[in-house]
């Protein structure tokens, strides 16, 4: 199966990368020494995915039961939160995920050690620990791979780190909802969190420095933005807090849209990797701006180490840090494989939810193709008709003569169900006229990549209702 026996692998870190790289290198006939500073499982099960999913599923239960579209016929009412219950089902189901997924693994593995504390390079082939129980262990390994994650970036805004401002690590924790709440960001996180909070009962404020997902087509912001507007969210474009201030129990900020004030203030603007304690510049490990950087190999400058995650210069998201985990796994043990992201979904869990994948049509236009592109408006898909619900687009961009489809940006109900399917059409080079001629169940959202791709060559309102 490998080429290299007995081989003894240093894990640090035990998240989605590290967990997925320990349990492939096993596998494999490797021994491996996973070596975790905190709390075992990583940020996706304890601080991250996992408990944010949760919150924003019980934010969408109570503001249904406040208003959905068929309060005319259905009675509605504004649901009383029990934030601190809420909080223990999350933390209840966080731990059983916890358990099962990590800490049971670890511990019933026969070729896994683990080890409490923290590790830093002494050289390519050595690592001192410092275990949280006291004392210091000297590990020599043959390959090393780091999976430390990141935490919450702290920006240099003055006064912001004398107040004890909420990250989206503790904002989860929060056993109060607070009743104003201004949020700092504009990206997946600060969003999703500034909608759960508003539906839980928050009056809340989104500062954005530019607009919302600046990185995404420019019509996905504007149609979250919609949303939010409509929703009661106020959202400030163009603004930055120049001071943050903590006095008389409320937080006061200075901002070029005026003076702003909040009984808790989110700061959610993005993430920095967990690197700086593992020693990396001294042993000729590269990393830029704290990011460790990988080749495709998922090798650092330093041939025995590897790395992968959030610590690296790779996309955020849990399921490509497994991803990269595994395939360094094999790498360490004698494989080759390849990380290819070329096809790689991004889901934000708004309502609506937000899905991308592929590229968009000025990345695509950047990299020299020409393309076609076509815009599909919910009111032309029967799902979102019946569920009354029609905020919201499917757009595909396709290469202009191949008809292959190069990207998809969706802003719809169960949008990060449907982008699979297009991850799949993208990963198999599918043309849109290919997908337009495909089976697709009536009246599911999915059913949108098919109309959309059929709008490259037909009018879809001159359709019968579920048209091949």
């Amino acid at each position: 199966m490998n080429s290299e026996k007995n081989l003894h692998i240093a894990v640090i870190g035990s998240g989605g990368a590290a967990m997925a790289a320990a349990l492939k290198a096993a596998e494999r006939g490797a021994r491996i020494t996973l070596i975790e500073r905190g709390t075992i499982g990583g940020t996706c099960v304890n601080i991250g995915c996992v408990p944010s999913k949760i919150m924003i599923r019980a934010a969408d239960i109570a503001h249904l039961r406040k208003k959905s579209p068929f309060d005319d016929g259905i009675s509605s009412q504004a649901p009383v939160i029990d934030r601190a219950t809420l909080l223990k089902q999350q933390q209840a189901r966080v731990d059983e995920l916890r358990d099962a997924k990590y800490e049971r693994i670890l511990r019933d593995h026969p070729a896994i050690k683990v080890l409490h504390g923290e590790a830093r390079f002494i050289d390519a082939h050595q690592l001192s620990v410092a275990l949280n129980e006291g004392g210091e262990q000297t590990l020599r390994f043959d390959r090393a791979f780091i999976g430390t994650g990141s935490r919450p970036a702290e920006p240099p805004v003055p006064g912001l780190v004398d107040t004890s401002y909420l990250t989206s690590t503790s904002a989860l924790t929060l056993e109060t909802v607070p009743e104003r709440l201004i949020v700092i960001g504009a990206g997946f996180v600060a969003l999703e969190l500034a909608q759960a909070f508003y539906r839980l009962g928050s009056r809340v404020t989104v500062l954005a420095r530019s607009a919302l997902l600046s990185q995404e087509d420019p019509a996905v912001g504007d149609a979250v933005e919609a949303v939010f507007r409509r929703e009661g969210i106020e959202v400030l474009k163009k603004t930055t807090a120049s001071r943050v201030d903590y006095t008389s129990h409320e937080f006061v900020l200075e901002t070029n849209a005026g003076t702003l004030r909040a009984d808790q203030l989110l700061v959610a603007t993005g993430r920095t990797p967990n690197t700086e304690a593992l020693n990396l510049d001294n042993i000729g490990v590269e990393t830029a701006h704290g990011a460790i950087l990988v080749d495709e190999h998922l090798q650092t400058t330093v041939p025995s180490i590897y790395a992968a995650g959030d610590c690296t210069d790779q996309p955020e998201f849990v399921y490509v840090a497994a991803a990269a985990g595994s395939r360094a796994a094999v790498n360490m043990t004698g494989g080759k494989s390849i990380l290819d992201l070329s096809a790689m979904p991004g889901v934000m869990f708004t309502d609506p939810q937000v899905a991308t994948v592929g590229l968009t049509e000025a990345e695509a236009l950047k990299q020299g193709f020409s393309v076609d592109t076509r815009v599909l408006d919910l009111e032309h898909v029967p799902r979102a008709l019946v569920n009354f619900d029609t905020g919201g687009f499917i757009k595909m961009v396709a290469e202009r003569d191949s008809g292959r489809l190069l990207g998809v940006q969706a802003v719809a109900g169960e949008a990060g169900e449907l982008i699979q399917t297009a991850v799949m059409a993208l990963r198999s080079r599918m043309t849109v006229q290919e997908i337009g001629d495909e089976l697709f169940p009536y009246l599911t959202m999915v059913e949108g990549l098919k109309l959309c791709a059929q709008t490259f060559t037909k009018d879809v309102t001159q359709l019968s209702c579920c048209a091949g």
